[in-house]
């Protein structure tokens, strides 16, 4: 989800009625950043409070791409090992700390913070960081998955390659008080088997292009179409169910990582998708082949399908805090909606139909603001409400922002887990915001400047924000802008400015620590 795709950040087009009442009713962000301009990293710079120049993963290195299984899943065949690069064993991460302090746990959505093995379910191979090296995952699973990382109740996939399809074979569940289960499993969906899925071609060079991989037999005569078990629908059921689990006297911690809006571009065909339909007509629509070259569904509809979807999550978000007031809970709740990084063209979608040009530059990949500057917005406990702020915040503080929100840590461990100087052994690099969340901006700390690196195949990016100064490296390459003047992004400064853009350098090769695992070429 990009910047502008919510109403309550200007958006034209798709009605979000109940995050519009959300940010009316608490704080909402105007300079709130993603972790990275990509989910994995992204996700690991929240979950672990540092930078993607500190943090293990820097890009989206996948653990999926080897050899089809045929008839795993009835005669669908699916990937053998599933999953990211896992996140550092030796370094705490978010739900890690909670659970510690007693906290109920729960994870919904994609984890893509470690990998499984559909063999190997609950063998895991125990390297010190988190099963680096790729061949022990032929023989094992990641420690680094959600019941070795603190969470008590997980549904999702644990794949976020998987989650790319929102009609896949199977989801991934860790439930023990809910279903008694004892390790990570695959949870088939059954009516979803009976129909043939989009895969990537499995021949050796996948020339084939995307379609539906061929019949054993006993697939039903239909398409991909037939399948009804619509896999965000089936997770937001699943934390709705655990927060009905949720109890006054036992303090939990939520993440739901739902995966509205993405890629593929495809969901029911119900009241929500039909009124976008009847607002983009046909003969105007995006349309996008399935033969594409990629693992989504094809259509000409995809303006409504993506308009849709950021509906179709907003309906989720007012029925998590309708449950939240049911409850009882709401007034000893913090809540937060944001996205992992901006908006991308994957799958149909269109950003620029949908009002991004002459806002912000760039999309996911880029570290210019458009693909790292998201929505942002607090509700709950103490947020003044329908207030707007200013501050200048990025994923890695979160995490010492809930710890002192929560009141269930000492200034000691708040201090531990926030910004360390460089040279101090475990790094962390966020900073509370909970004074402004609170209505006391005047005790808020603030950062000198913001940090994102990001090495993604071929895709090399760096960037540093520096108050109104901003700094974009890509493939080494160093452009400087001032975002006061030009927050689009349009005017080169580094000649008339050598000394900003050498100060801003200087940040670069500081902040940067060398990773094997993802190399990048500073400035």
């Amino acid at each position: 989800m990009g910047y502008g795709d919510l109403g309550c950040y200007g958006q034209k087009y798709i009605s979000t009625p109940c995050i519009d009442r959300m940010a009316e009713e608490g704080m909402r962000f105007t300079q709130a950043y993603a972790g990275c301009p990509v989910s994995a990293p992204s996700r690991c710079s929240f979950m672990t409070g540092q930078h993607t120049g500190h943090a293990k993963i820097r890009g989206n290195r996948e653990y999926w791409g080897g050899t089809l299984r045929q008839n795993m899943f009835g005669d669908n065949a699916d990937y053998y090992v599933i999953g990211q690069e896992p996140y550092d064993m030796t370094h705490p991460i978010i739900p890690e700390l909670f659970k510690e302090k007693g906290y109920s746990t729960g994870m919904f959505g994609k984890w893509a913070g470690g990998y499984w093995n559909y063999d190997y379910p609950d063998t895991y191979a125990k390297l010190p960081d988190g099963n680096t090296d790729t061949s022990k995952s032929r023989v094992s699973s990641s420690c680094s998955l959600p019941n070795l990382r603190g969470i008590d109740c997980f549904y999702g996939p644990v794949c976020q390659f998987q989650a790319h399809t929102y009609y896949p074979n199977f989801l991934n569940r860790y439930d023990p008080v809910g279903r008694g289960d004892t390790h990570l499993i695959a949870e088939v969906l059954d009516e979803n088997i009976r129909y043939p899925s989009l895969s990537p071609d499995p021949s050796p060079k996948g020339t084939g292009g995307n379609k539906p991989l061929p019949s054993g037999g006993g697939l039903e005569e239909a398409s991909y179409e037939g399948r009804s078990q619509y896999s965000a629908d089936l997770i937001h059921r699943y934390a709705l169910e655990w927060l009905d689990r949720q109890t006054a006297d036992q303090p939990f911690l939520g993440i739901f990582t739902y995966t509205l809006p993405h890629a593929e571009l495809w969901q029911p065909r119900d009241s929500i998708l039909n009124r976008y339909h009847q607002q983009f007509p046909a003969d105007e629509e995006r349309s996008y082949r399935t033969d594409a070259g990629s693992w989504y569904y094809g259509g000409s509809d995809k303006h409504a399908q993506f308009a849709a979807m950021i509906t179709r999550l907003d309906h989720y978000v007012g029925e998590i805090l309708d449950r939240l007031r049911e409850k009882g809970l709401a007034e000893n709740t913090l809540v937060i909606f944001t996205s992992d990084n901006g908006p991308h063209e994957e799958g149909g979608a269109d950003p620029s139909f949908f009002g991004r040009d002459g806002k912000l530059r760039g999309i996911k990949r880029s570290t210019y603001e458009g693909g790292i500057r998201i929505p942002f917005i607090c509700w709950g406990a103490g947020v003044p409400k329908g207030t707007v702020s200013e501050h200048q915040l990025a994923f890695y503080d979160l995490m010492p922002t809930f710890m002192e929100y929560s009141g269930a840590f000492s200034k000691k461990e708040i201090r531990e887990r926030s910004l360390t100087p460089p040279g101090n052994g475990d790094l962390y690099d966020g900073i509370s915001f909970c004074p402004t969340i609170l209505g006391k901006s005047r005790k808020q700390q603030r950062h000198d400047f913001l940090y994102w690196e990001m090495s993604d195949g071929p895709t090399q990016v760096i960037g540093v924000r520096q108050g109104d100064w901003k700094l974009v490296v890509t493939q080494g390459r160093p452009f400087l802008y001032n975002l006061r003047d030009d927050i689009h992004e349009d005017h080169d400064l580094k000649e008339a400015h050598p000394d900003k853009l050498a100060e801003l350098i200087r940040i670069v090769h500081r902040e940067h620590t060398d990773s094997p695992l993802f190399p990048i070429t500073l400035p």
